[in-house]
Parts: structure tokens; C-alpha cells; sequence
């Protein structure tokens, strides 16, 4: 008399078809939302290596017919570009460091502790990012002006600054309050101060939130235009957003150098991404386990 062995192998997982005609309309539609969000991006590229002659023709092509760094040559040598880039990293990195100090700070009183008015200050910040930013500008060019902040870096500086800092202090104190209490509570058992203890515990969790803000905070310093046109007069303080205004003139516009000077101010934040980006996956664990 036999007996089948049963197998202890277990049956391989198969997709059904309407599963896998499912999946792959979902990477279709994934391809083509990439390719709509990515086309300016190469065209923006394109345009700046094509000549001026064939940026103004009628008859467009995907791919340029010649290549040419002339734009590129008349964009860095264009007046004003050095001191454009000065001022955008003065006014950028400046708002960063100060909103992400500040918005930590503020997350961690409003996730950490229990005051009155807690409630009634989140309420206000997320009121406050629903304001337009042109409801706000006559409002806080008048205000600049009596404390003589207009044509100076740090009245610009303050605007990014207070842009940004609801926003980064919601999102830093979600993953405040996705810390649990007693990590803290057992640093400062074994021996850390409440400050050894943030900066040893704390800290390296809140990782990927400082990195997501910190990009959000960069990209709207560093991309932002009306304000910066508004309170910079002086076109030695001018943003490179602003700057790009010279590259039209009664003439006409130079768009390949416009182009290729657009191209050129995209790198730095292009470049903060790749490098940070990193914090924002490692930055979850890092530091929750002892090892």
C-alpha cells in the first residue's frame, strides 16, 4: 500500500490576469505622469544648448540640430552674476539653518509638552499657510520698511524664514510625537542630560523630517521671486531669480542664455537633494536601537 508524501513546499503565488492587467496600467500611467513631470525639465535643457537662431525657429524638434555652450558662455558672463549668486546662497542657506533651528525648537515644546493655547497655535499655522503670499506683501513691505529692512539681506531673510516655519514645524512635530517618551526617559536615566539626550536619541530620529523640511525650505527660499523682486532694489543684492529679469531687454530676449542661466541656478538644489536625500530612508531608525 502507498501513501503520496505531502510536500512542504508552498505553491508559488500567481498573479491573476486582471491583477496583472492592473498592475500594468498602473506603471503605464506611472510612465506617462514621469514623462509629463520630466518634459519641461529636458526641454528647459534642450533649449539652453540649442543656438538662438533655432530657439526662435517655427519648426521645433525634440533634439536640437546643433549643440552649442555659447548661452551657457553669455549667461555666467552676464552683469551682476556673481554677486546674484552671493546673495541667493546668503538668503537661502541663512533662512534654512535659522527655520530649521527654530522649527525644531517649536516642535518639540508643542509635541513634547502640554501648555495652554497648544491646540489654538496649530490651528493658527495651518491658518496661516492657506493665506496667499500676495494677500500678505503690502502688509509686510510697510512693516519692512519702518524697521528698515528693505534693500537689506536680513528683511528678505525674515520673510523665508517666517514662510516656512509653520510648515516645518507641523511636519518635524509628526515625527516628534512617533518618538516614544521613554527613549528619551531612559537616555536621561542612564545618565544624559535632557539636551545629551536630543542630541543623542532624539536627534538622529528626527532625521528624516528635518531633511524633508529643509528641502521644502530651500526649494521656496531659492525659487522664490516676488518678494525678492519687491524688497531688493539694488541690483548689486539681487536674487538669481530676479536677475534673470536682465536677460530682457528692449531688444528683445536672449532666451538661450535665459535658458541656460535657468538651467545653471537649478543645480544647487538639485545637488542639496542627492545629498540629503539619503538621511531621509536612514534617518528612521537611526539611533532607535542600541547596538
Amino acid at each position: 500500500m502507498s501513501a503520496s508524501t505531502p510536500t512542504n513546499h508552498a505553491p508559488a503565488q500567481v498573479l491573476r490576469p486582471d491583477r496583472k492587467r492592473n498592475r500594468l496600467g498602473y506603471n503605464i500611467l506611472a510612465l506617462v505622469t514621469a514623462g509629463v513631470m520630466a518634459f519641461p525639465v529636458y526641454w528647459l535643457i534642450v533649449s539652453s544648448l540649442r543656438p538662438n537662431h533655432e530657439i526662435r525657429s517655427y519648426d521645433q524638434t525634440l533634439w536640437p540640430s546643433s549643440l552649442t555652450f555659447d548661452n551657457f558662455a553669455r549667461a555666467v558672463k552676464q552683469d551682476n552674476f556673481a554677486t546674484a549668486i552671493q546673495s541667493s546662497l546668503i538668503v537661502s542657506v541663512t533662512a534654512v539653518v535659522g527655520g530649521m533651528i527654530i522649527a525644531t525648537l517649536a516642535a518639540l515644546a508643542i509635541g513634547r509638552f502640554r501648555f495652554f493655547g497648544r491646540k489654538a497655535l496649530m490651528m493658527i499655522m495651518i491658518l496661516v499657510q492657506m493665506l496667499p503670499p500676495t494677500a500678505m506683501l503690502i502688509p509686510i513691505y510697510l512693516q519692512l520698511n519702518a524697521m528698515g529692512g528693505i534693500d537689506e539681506y536680513w528683511g528678505l531673510i525674515v520673510v523665508y524664514l517666517v514662510s516656512t516655519l509653520p510648515f516645518a514645524t507641523i511636519m518635524i512635530r509628526g515625527f516628534v510625537i512617533n518618538i516614544p517618551v521613554e527613549l528619551e526617559e531612559s537616555a536621561m536615566v542612564d545618565g544624559c542630560t535632557r539636551m545629551g539626550a536630543f542630541r543623542r536619541v532624539i536627534f538622529p530620529l528626527l532625521a528624516p523630517g528635518l531633511a524633508a523640511a529643509s528641502i521644502f525650505a530651500l526649494v521656496n527660499a531659492w525659487n522664490e521671486y516676488l518678494f525678492a523682486y519687491i524688497l531688493i532694489n539694488d541690483n548689486s543684492k539681487y536674487t538669481l531669480n530676479v536677475w534673470l529679469m536682465t536677460f530682457t531687454t528692449e531688444r528683445g530676449t536672449d532666451y538661450g542664455a535665459l535658458m541656460a542661466a535657468s538651467t545653471l541656478i537649478s543645480i544647487p538644489v538639485v545637488i542639496f537633494f542627492m545629498i540629503i536625500q539619503g538621511k531621509m530612508a536612514t534617518g528612521l531608525t537611526s539611533g532607535a536601537v542600541k547596538g
